[in-house]
């Protein structure tokens, strides 16, 4: 018995917040139906392909069941799934369900149970509710972006999707969870105002405690975990890969130090932190990452070489853990390896294969 196995979950969402929301209902066992226009969502289009379907699509939707309809014209068969459903995921802009007549208010008066999730940039209310934007735009709005946007001349683009997974996926999940506890004592469903940007804030709590404590901000880079220490900085080796130390702690620092051969003077960074930084990135530059690697790793200093994706999926300590056990079918029946979720096993079902849906195969189960 998998924690969600009697939840039904009615999926509007498209691209990435939402799908991955339910992706991880759905791997804790719930059963969710994707309602797509009669084209498919858009991340159906998404290059590059696997098996017949976006690659994307089939690791954000594996196990889901797809059904197209028309809101426009067909409100009446979504009417008949919200009548028992437990949640439903939106993430329309503000008033798009509303138009469509399935806006919380009608959804209450058909299932006053329901868990109605909305999932937008910047929340239901507010001067920007009617704003576009992408997660780009939600980091650089919240001063977030600002604490560590790369050289001013080259700035770099954020590696991860942190406000659609950070601000979305996850406050979704946690909220549905605790909504679905609270409906368990009062019986009533209620309405989740998700909004991405807020929680972008909650990822800059760092540069919040040092500015509300001290009255100045970080600038860009000044931050202790954004660049502003040689302790937590990236160093180029000789063979153009890249060292992450993260050696915060004392103990941690005063290892690496000692790994590396800094001079004692320089050692401690609290006397000119730039002077230190531009001396350990010289030291480690000299040598190739093959040469770090086994010395950082004896030394147990939080220093460690910067691995490609292709490699660090197929590293014993992952494979060990199972994140990669479990496999999605495409439309033609290969399976490549589900996307990783942050679901314990133990509310996982038995690793295995599950199908991402075909748009629309599950429209025959409503009678069409």
């Amino acid at each position: 018995m998998q924690p969600l196995q009697d939840i039904l979950v009615l999926d509007f969402t498209t691209l990435l917040p939402g799908p991955l929301a339910t992706l991880m209902l759905a791997e804790a066992g719930a059963e969710v139906i994707k309602i797509e226009r009669p084209g498919g969502e858009d991340m159906r289009a998404y290059p590059p392909q696997f098996d017949g379907m976006s690659a994307a699509f089939t690791l954000l939707n594996r196990g889901k069941t797809s059904v197209a309809l028309d809101l426009t014209r067909e409100r009446g068969r979504v009417v008949e799934l919200l009548a028992r459903a437990d949640v439903l995921v939106e993430q329309f802009r503000p008033g798009v369900m509303d138009r469509l007549g399935l806006g919380y208010a009608e959804a209450r008066e058909i299932n006053p149970r329901l868990v109605y999730c909305s999932i937008t940039g910047y929340g239901l209310a507010g001067p920007r509710a009617g704003d576009a934007g992408h997660d780009l735009n939600y980091m650089g709005n919240t001063g977030l972006l600002a604490l560590q946007p790369g050289p001013q001349g080259t700035p770099v683009v954020p590696p991860a999707l942190v406000a659609d997974i950070g601000g979305g996926t996850f406050p979704a999940v946690v909220n549905i969870l605790l909504a679905l506890r609270q409906r368990d004592a009062t019986g009533e469903g209620c309405h989740l105002d998700i909004a991405m940007a807020d929680a972008m804030f909650t990822f800059a709590w760092y540069g919040l405690a040092v500015g509300q404590a001290t009255g100045r901000y970080p600038g860009p880079g000044e931050l202790v975990i954004a660049g502003g220490s040689p302790r937590y900085q990236l160093y180029p080796t000789k063979d153009g890969k890249l060292v992450a130390c993260a050696a915060l702690e004392q103990k941690f620092w005063l290892a690496f130090v000692k790994t590396i051969g800094l001079a004692p003077d320089l050692a401690n960074d609290l006397v000119d932190p730039e002077a230190t930084k531009a001396a350990v990135a010289a030291i480690i530059v000299m040598e190739t990452a093959d040469h770090w690697r086994p010395l950082f790793a004896a030394a147990d200093c939080c220093a460690t070489i910067v691995t490609p994706l292709e490699d660090a999926r197929v590293d014993p300590h992952f494979v060990a853990r199972g994140l990669f056990a479990h496999s999605v079918a495409g439309a033609g029946g290969r399976t490549m390896p589900a996307l990783p979720v942050p679901v314990a096993p133990q509310f996982r079902a038995v690793p295995g294969v599950k199908p991402a849906p075909a748009l629309g195969s599950g429209n025959a189960a409503l009678g069409e």
